[in-house]
């Protein structure tokens, strides 16, 4: 009896052997307290690789303003058609260590024309995403929330701008206007890109709308703008500052194809412009390479860090993305 009892003891009613100690989990080692205790959205190695790769870019920028002449950057500032270090062009020169990148046609050093051109053309990029973000979530919210014929007008307005040749009436607007410049350039861009950003934020509203904080503010007499813009508003982060990416991508690529073409600003150098140039002056068949290949280059690893920033925030904004540890 007595031995009965002492087995009977060494687990009472509160889960606890006599020792004091919980009974093990079955199935596993890890304390329910310690699961997920390190599980951050934002350590997401596409969105940390895309940032560090723009972020060594403008290091680089930095660096090259600070211990580069960008004078250099002018027409007629150093020897013509000078190849990179260790190369030699098609009249036997080489390379000289003055202007490592070379230097093109008209006498520009390559390196101080990246130094100069690449923050230009993602500025370029920053500024019309910037207005067509800023555009599309005050649309994107009157249409979602406040609904009726706000959202009808703005539906129409959203459709009839996505369906038009928004490159072919660039041109034509670029074409027209006496001189341009890079901003005006980036305003022109963001008149068409507003419209994608809308029609998107537009459905996440309508889907947050009927969620129970929004209703339980609305219950609360909280106003209509608030409710917009403290409290859906911080929720949508994430997906906003991956709809920012996307739309900074399409302008800066929007801005390089104006360029190619001939429509950009010609006095202020850009990636663009600096392809146009080597474009109008032959380097292909020259066998200049360095002219056109070396501001190609730059651009596909800013394209390709926009990218892998834009996938990690889409992970970020939607748990579904992600992958289970």
């Amino acid at each position: 009896m007595a031995e009965h009892q002492d087995s009977g003891a060494s687990v009472n009613l509160a889960g606890t052997s006599s020792a004091g100690m919980p009974p093990p989990v079955a199935g596993g080692t890890k304390k329910a307290g310690l699961l997920n205790r390190f599980d951050n959205p934002w350590m997401n190695w596409k969105f940390l690789s895309g940032a560090g790769i723009i972020g060594f870019i403008f290091f680089l920028i930095f660096l090259g303003n600070q211990f580069w002449d960008t004078e250099l950057a002018l027409a007629g500032a150093s020897p013509l058609n000078m190849p990179p270090v260790g190369f030699t062009n098609w009249r036997n020169q080489e390379g000289i260590p003055e202007h490592p990148l070379g230097t093109e046609n008209s006498g520009r050093d390559m390196l101080a024309l990246l130094i100069v051109g690449t923050p230009r053309t993602i500025g370029v990029g920053a500024i019309a995403a910037s207005v067509g973000m800023g555009v599309g979530i005050i649309l994107g919210f009157l249409a979602g929330f406040v609904g009726g014929w706000a959202d009808d007008v703005i539906r129409l307005a959203t459709d009839v701008t996505i369906t038009i040749p928004s490159l072919l009436v660039l041109i034509v607007i670029q074409a027209v206007l006496p001189r341009i410049d890079l901003v005006t350039m980036a305003l022109l861009i963001s008149m068409f890109a507003w419209a994608t950003p809308t029609r998107y934020i537009r459905a996440q509203v309508l889907s947050m709308r009927e969620s129970g904080y929004v209703q339980m503010a609305r219950l609360s007499g909280v106003p209509t703008r608030d409710i917009m813009y403290r409290e859906i508003m911080p929720n949508l982060l994430p997906y906003l500052a991956a709809s920012y990416i996307g739309n900074m991508t399409g302008a800066i690529l929007s801005a390089v194809g104006l360029e190619l073409l001939g429509f950009g600003p010609q006095r202020i150098p850009s990636l663009g412009v600096t392809i146009f140039w080597s474009i109008e002056a032959a380097a292909l068949l020259r066998n200049m390479w360095w002219w056109w290949g070396i501001p190609t280059v730059i651009l596909a690893v800013v394209f390709i860090a926009l990218l892998l920033i834009n996938l990690g925030l889409d992970e970020i904004a939607n748990p579904r993305l992600r992958k289970a540890n």
